[in-house]
C-alpha cells in the first residue's frame, strides 16, 4: 500500500497558516477556479460490482488479522463498504456541527471581509458533501450509520461551548484524519469507482476548508494564556477522541456476517490499523505542537485512539 506523502513539511504548513497576507482572499479565488458538483461528478446510476471495495482494504479495521484471513472475499469487499458508509455517516454528522460552528462564530462579523465570506462557502462546500456522502453511503451500504445515541446527543453541546481555536482545531482535527484516508482510497485498485470520485472532491475541497481552519486557529491562539491554552487542548482533544473512536460503527461488523462482540475485539487490538492511524496524524500532531495545543492530558487522549 501507498500512503500519500505530505505536500509539505508541518514547518511551512505552521508558516502559511501565520501568514495572513491574502490568504482568504486566494482561499475564496480557488473556490471560484476548483469546485465540483457531485450530481454531476459521480456516476450514481453505476451498479456497484459486489467485489469493489468501500475504502482501501488496509484501511479496513480487520485488514492484517487473522480474522481478515479467515473472511471470503465477498465479506471483505461488504465489510470496506460498510466501512465507508460508517466514515461518511460520521462525517455527515461532524459537518453538521461544524455548520453550526461557523455560523455561530460568523454571527457578528463583517459582512463585506473574506473571513465571513469564505465561512460560508465552506458552510456550503459542507452542504454539498453532506448529501455526497449521505448518496454514496446509501450506494454502497443501503444505509446509514449515526453515532452512540448519547454521544449524538451530547454533541449538540458543542455549538454552546466550541469557540475560537476550538471550533477551528476541531474542524482541523476531523478534516485532517479523513484527508489522509481519502488520499489513499481514491487511488485504490479495487476501491469502487463512485468512491474514488467522492474522495477526489472531498480532498479537493477540504484542502481549502483546512488552511482556512490553520489560519483561523493560529489567529485564535495569539496572546492566549495558559489557563486556556491548556483548557482549549484539552477539549480538543476530547472532540477528537471521540470522532475517531466513533468512525466506524460496530453494524458494519453484523452487516459482514461477523460475530460483533469479537470482531470489535479483533478491531480493537490491531497494531496494522493503529500504526495507519498515527501515520495519518503526524502532520496534524505537528501542527497542534506548535500552535501550542498538544498539552500532556491532549497527548494521553491522542494516544488512547492512537493518532498519537
Amino acid at each position: 500500500m501507498t500512503l500519500i506523502d505530505a505536500e509539505t513539511t508541518s514547518a511551512s504548513r505552521f508558516r502559511d497558516a501565520v501568514d495572513n497576507d491574502g490568504v482568504l482572499e486566494r482561499l475564496l479565488s480557488s473556490s471560484e477556479q476548483l469546485s465540483y458538483d457531485p450530481n454531476v461528478e459521480v456516476d450514481w446510476d453505476a451498479p456497484i460490482d459486489p467485489l469493489h471495495d468501500g475504502v482501501n482494504p488496509e484501511w479496513c479495521t480487520l485488514y492484517g488479522t487473522d480474522l481478515w484471513d479467515q473472511m471470503t472475499p465477498e465479506q471483505r469487499a461488504t465489510l470496506t463498504r460498510h466501512e465507508a458508509a460508517s466514515v461518511a455517516s460520521i462525517g455527515i454528522w461532524f459537518e453538521m456541527i461544524l455548520q453550526q460552528l461557523l455560523l455561530e462564530d460568523i454571527y457578528a462579523k463583517d459582512y463585506a471581509s473574506p473571513e465571513f465570506q469564505f465561512a460560508l462557502t465552506e458552510i456550503a462546500d459542507e452542504c454539498r458533501h453532506s448529501i455526497m456522502f449521505a448518496r454514496g453511503a446509501e450506494l454502497l451500504a443501503g444505509r446509514s450509520y449515526l453515532p452512540h445515541p448519547r454521544l449524538h446527543r451530547a454533541a449538540k453541546l458543542l455549538k454552546f461551548i466550541a469557540r475560537g481555536e476550538v471550533a477551528f482545531t476541531s474542524i482541523l482535527v476531523a478534516e485532517e484524519v479523513l484527508d489522509v484516508m481519502q488520499r489513499d482510497w481514491m487511488r485504490g485498485e479495487t476501491v469502487a469507482p463512485q468512491v474514488k470520485t467522492i474522495c477526489k472532491i472531498h480532498v479537493v475541497e477540504e484542502s481549502r476548508h483546512m488552511k482556512f481552519a490553520r489560519h483561523e486557529t493560529i489567529k485564535a491562539m495569539e496572546g492566549v494564556g495558559r489557563v486556556r491554552r491548556e483548557a482549549s487542548a484539552a477539549l480538543i482533544a476530547t472532540i477528537g477522541y471521540y470522532i475517531v473512536k466513533s468512525l466506524v460503527r460496530p453494524g458494519v461488523y453484523e452487516a459482514a456476517g461477523l460475530d460483533v462482540k469479537h470482531a470489535r475485539e479483533v478491531a480493537r487490538n490491531n497494531t496494522h490499523h493503529q500504526a495507519l492511524m498515527r501515520l495519518s496524524c503526524v502532520h496534524l500532531m505537528d501542527f497542534l505542537s506548535e500552535a501550542g495545543l498538544l498539552t500532556p492530558f491532549a497527548k494521553r487522549l491522542y494516544r488512547r485512539v492512537h493518532m498519537l
